[in-house]
């Protein structure tokens, strides 16, 4: 894409979301962690499916793009990957392996807004999520969050592209969340201890 856009005078431009870079779901350098400039660098997932229904409405933008976008929101978020039948759906899920987008960025919002600790957070999650996601569920996806943020993603955010920062906080380590790429999440990781089973 880059020698594409090169020959043509034009920008590659990114595709991926605030949270999957928050949580390292993006495949580093050439694939969808790197472009010229990401215009979706600051916007967490569960608000790009917000603004995707908002864009279904027939009204918006016709008819014909609000199925398309309608089908959009009823696919499961996958990276497709790996092949699968197409009567299946994606082979990969996810939310599968990173958790509920809903949770992430939840999770992603109170740690980076606010600087809570997972204790914290966890109970926030409970009181809000309860009645969807029981508290073992809430720690299992909270405890990948703190191991995939603090300990694996920093090295994708510190070299990532451009973008618009939309909220106070952002993960670009220009202008919002800096972090040594190759810090240590024991911090975060012990505190996770505190939250009852």
């Amino acid at each position: 894409l880059f020698r594409i856009a090169n020959a043509a005078g034009a920008m590659v431009v990114g595709a991926g979301d605030m949270s999957e870079l928050a949580l390292e779901w993006c495949t580093y350098g050439v694939g969808d962690h790197m472009s010229h400039y990401n215009v979706n660098c600051g916007v967490p997932k569960t608000l790009v499916k917000a603004i995707i229904r908002h864009a279904a409405d027939g009204a918006v933008m016709g008819e014909a793009a609000g199925r398309a976008f309608e089908a959009v929101l009823a696919t499961e978020i996958s990276p497709e990957l790996v092949p699968g039948a197409a009567e299946d759906g994606p082979a990969q899920s996810t939310e599968a392996a990173v958790g509920p987008y809903e949770l992430q960025d939840f999770n992603l919002f109170y740690t980076l807004e606010r600087g809570f600790l997972p204790s914290k957070i966890a109970f926030l999650a409970e009181a809000a999520w309860g009645g969807k996601y029981p508290r073992a569920e809430i720690k299992k996806w909270l405890s990948v969050f703190v191991r995939r943020f603090f300990r694996t993603s920093q090295f994708k955010r510190s070299c990532a592209p451009d973008g618009p920062a939309v909220f106070a906080g952002s993960l670009s380590p220009r202008v919002g969340y800096a972090a040594p790429s190759d810090g240590s999440s024991a911090p975060w990781e012990e505190d996770l201890k505190n939250i009852p089973d």
